[in-house]
């Protein structure tokens, strides 16, 4: 395991230091503070008094398979068995399944070039080689066959909606990468977690164009449920029985607490105000924000605004560190996500109330004026 090759998650760094003070803006962490549906917390309860404590077996609760495959039924018109869903802790344990699924030692595993860090580092732990292929503005921050054709590759990584961006995947070019993977030999893997949390356009599952296909998806995110530690990834037929074999021995099983409160996650009249919540965030930052640093576009969905903040600095790392010392506000350097030109970024999360964000818009430009 190549442990030296390995980044440091910046944002959990900057997560400890921003608890330094009391009254610290939060736009660095990437996770939700609403709550779940009330039912999911009902559910949790019935399950405490019914002294669910033992495992599941390692595909997970039977009924909570069967549940995610209506939302693919009902959400995109796509028909899986539960025998392709396997449940996992957090979509960290689905990533781990994938990898070690499609690619074999020193294998190559193409990666957007900003992207989420565990990628690649999951990729190292695994002693799998990354491909870094760069995305900007240029792109629609989207990988198209392209830059499929100009590196030899394994197997591929996407994310829609994305993070650190929020971009979405358009449904021709996500079937060209889906239909050049099929034709090449290449695994197409794609995380989906950011699914729900969508704005204006829709966001196609990779399981409408492929049965070959890997999809991951979880409940921390839309479903407002991170600290309960549950994901899901949907393999290909063929491969169940392989899959559940890898979990056994990675987990055993996903938490059964957390397996029993999903059952209830999906209540989609909730849902619809949790999007609505988020799409309001995301308007009135994007608006702030785009009057003091750049943004090359608006987000399609997720929570994150990739900020180019180059008009103050080359070093957003130390710009972070800065804001964060002096006025208290808490963001990730772009830098976390990869290196192409990611000095020159901050991503903001929009994961608290408009209140604390105006809070945080005015010190940023109070300080920003004086500097």
């Amino acid at each position: 395991m190549r442990y030296e090759n390995m980044s440091s998650f910046i944002v959990m760094d900057i997560v400890r230091d921003a608890l330094k003070y009391e009254d610290t803006i939060h736009f660095e962490i990437g996770q939700p503070d609403l709550t779940p549906s009330p039912k999911v917390k009902k559910r949790l309860k019935q399950a405490l008094d019914e002294d669910k404590f033992s495992y599941t077996e390692s595909l997970g609760l039977l009924e909570l398979r069967e549940k995610i495959v209506k939302h693919y039924k009902k959400t995109y018109n796509v028909k899986i068995d539960p025998s392709q869903v396997l449940l996992t802790p957090g979509t960290s344990g689905a990533f781990l399944i994938a990898y070690t699924l499609t690619l074999k030692h020193k294998g190559k595993l193409g990666l957007s070039d900003p992207s989420y860090p565990c990628y690649k580092n999951f990729a190292y732990m695994l002693d799998i080689d990354p491909v870094f292929m760069n995305i900007d503005k240029s792109t629609d921050y989207q990988l198209n066959i392209e830059h499929l054709k100009k590196n030899d590759i394994d197997a591929l990584q996407i994310s829609s909606p994305s993070n650190p961006t929020g971009n979405i995947y358009n449904k021709n070019n996500l079937k060209e990468l889906i239909n050049y993977c099929d034709d090449n030999g290449i695994s197409f893997i794609s995380d989906e977690l950011y699914h729900g949390l969508v704005y204006e356009k829709d966001a196609n599952s990779a399981l409408e164009f492929s049965k070959s296909v890997f999809v991951i998806n979880g409940f921390s995110k839309y479903y407002c449920m991170p600290g309960l530690r549950l994901g899901w990834i949907v393999v290909p037929k063929h491969l169940s029985r392989e899959a559940e074999i890898i979990a056994q021995n990675i987990f055993i099983s996903a938490p059964t607490l957390s397996q029993y409160g999903a059952l209830e996650a999906f209540d989609y009249e909730y849902l619809e105000n949790i999007k609505d919540t988020f799409k309001d965030r995301r308007d009135y930052l994007y608006n702030e924000l785009n009057e003091i640093f750049k943004i090359d576009a608006k987000p399609d969905g997720a929570f994150y605004l990739w900020a180019n903040v180059s008009k103050y600095t080359n070093d957003s790392f130390s710009f972070a560190k800065e804001l964060l010392e002096n006025i208290h506000i808490a963001t990730t350097p772009g830098i976390d996500f990869g290196a192409n030109n990611t000095n020159q970024y901050l991503r903001f999360a929009y994961t608290r109330d408009i209140k604390h964000m105006k809070e945080g818009i005015k010190r940023l430009k109070k300080y920003l004026k004086k500097r």
